[in-house]
């Protein structure tokens, strides 16, 4: 009896949280080592499907790093990484596309559905606007050119609106494409941003390999629990915020910057982390605030 009356009180603790987030609009991105594990990614999916169960509205943004190196490599196609961004060129854009929007997106469409989730996914490529990414080396002058690699101008919202007004939870793939017509790769991190600016959402969620920002990387117990966007320069400048936490935490601020009442950082491979984020007091992960 003392471990239903405990459920019992886990769900009164959530009470108050679902009650205020009804009705708003949660960005979750997830990609990375999890998607390699199909208990954790299904541990998310159920967590998503809780949350739209309760009256959020979640939209789901997703990677597939592995699955798009895989078929690289199956078809003979050359992988390579440059500061972090996989060079996409004429070769591999196929590639890459093929698997986000026709084996990856339907998979977690599909298994959504089997939670009793309404879920339809939707192609990057036809909501993201981008321009070539490239970088300049100010010591240098050395250009970096990814190839087919995107820095995203513009998100439609029509086609995600509609499937949030029908109860319907989009599930993203993060590719965008350019005024030449061309598919291009967009770091998950960048598209969840961009698309959690565009629709005004209530929070935005990084699901990631680490359990939030840490003080001292070598350190899983040194997690910052929050950290304010006047803090973020300094963290940067210690090298606090390095490698790919940077284009989380920077995605982070402009989202704030954009509307986005608040940013987290969490361990995707603690199960129900989503849950125990959002839905409790003290919370698991990092969150970024105003």
């Amino acid at each position: 009896m003392q471990s239903v009356i405990e459920k019992a009180s886990v769900l009164i603790e959530a009470l108050p949280y679902i009650q205020r987030f009804r009705g708003e609009t949660v960005v979750v991105k997830f990609g990375g080592s999890i998607m390699e594990d199909k208990a954790g990614v299904d541990n998310i999916l159920k967590d998503i499907a809780f949350m739209e169960c309760v009256g959020l509205r979640p939209i789901i943004v997703h990677g597939g790093g592995k699955s798009i190196s895989r078929r690289m490599a199956e078809r003979g196609v050359k992988s390579s990484f440059v500061k972090g961004l996989r060079v996409t060129d004429e070769a591999s854009v196929g590639v890459v596309e093929y698997v986000l929007n026709h084996e990856v997106n339907p998979q977690l469409v599909g298994t959504l559905q089997s939670y009793g989730c309404k879920a339809r996914g939707i192609h990057g490529d036809d909501i993201i606007r981008v321009v070539k990414h490239v970088e300049r080396d100010a010591a240098t002058g050395k250009e970096w050119d990814w190839g087919y690699v995107g820095d995203v101008t513009e998100v439609d919202v029509a086609p995600i609106e509609a499937f949030l007004q029908a109860s319907i939870a989009p599930v993203i793939t993060p590719l965008g494409r350019g005024s030449d017509r061309q598919v291009y790769n967009v770091n998950a991190d960048d598209a969840a941003a961009a698309i959690a600016q565009a629709v005004r959402a209530r929070k935005l969620v990084f699901l990631s390999d680490v359990p939030g920002l840490l003080a001292n990387p070598a350190d899983k117990d040194s997690r910052i629990s929050t950290v304010r966007v006047a803090e973020v320069n300094a963290l940067i400048k210690r090298g606090v915020i390095d490698g790919g936490m940077l284009p989380k935490i920077t995605g982070a601020v402009n989202a704030l910057k954009e509307g986005v009442r608040k940013t987290h950082i969490i361990d995707a491979g603690l199960p129900h982390s989503l849950l125990l984020e959002l839905f409790t007091e003290k919370g698991v992960g990092t969150e970024i605030v105003h």
